[in-house]
């Protein structure tokens, strides 16, 4: 009785201890922001291979987006794994800018 008492609270203290996210897959907010930035990379790689974009350009483009991604993330994490509307405001413009430098 006591082990199996020790076990289904073991188990419970696992299963609250996962992060929301992981229980319910990714926030809505954070998809729709990062499905812009897969988006973004590939006009780039696009653009590039239309002679478009020099590979320097390009560099500088992904870095921007690597940037912004990395904000994603850190944003996400102080909201346990989600995004508030601002906070997908503000990626949401960063997106628009580099966006605007793809396609000159």
């Amino acid at each position: 009785m006591n082990r199996t008492l020790l076990s289904l609270t073991a188990c419970l203290a696992v299963a609250l201890s996962l992060p929301a996210q992981a229980q319910h897959g990714p926030h809505p907010r954070r998809m729709e922001v990062n499905n812009r930035l897969g988006n973004q990379n590939r006009r780039i790689h696009e653009e590039v291979r239309e002679g478009d974009l020099t590979r320097q350009q390009a560099n500088g483009l992904h870095r921007q987006d690597r940037q912004i991604r990395q904000e994603e993330r850190d944003m996400a994490s102080q909201n346990g794994g989600h995004l508030t509307r601002q906070e997908q405001r503000t990626l949401n413009q960063q997106e628009n800018q580099v966006s605007r430098r793809i396609g000159q």
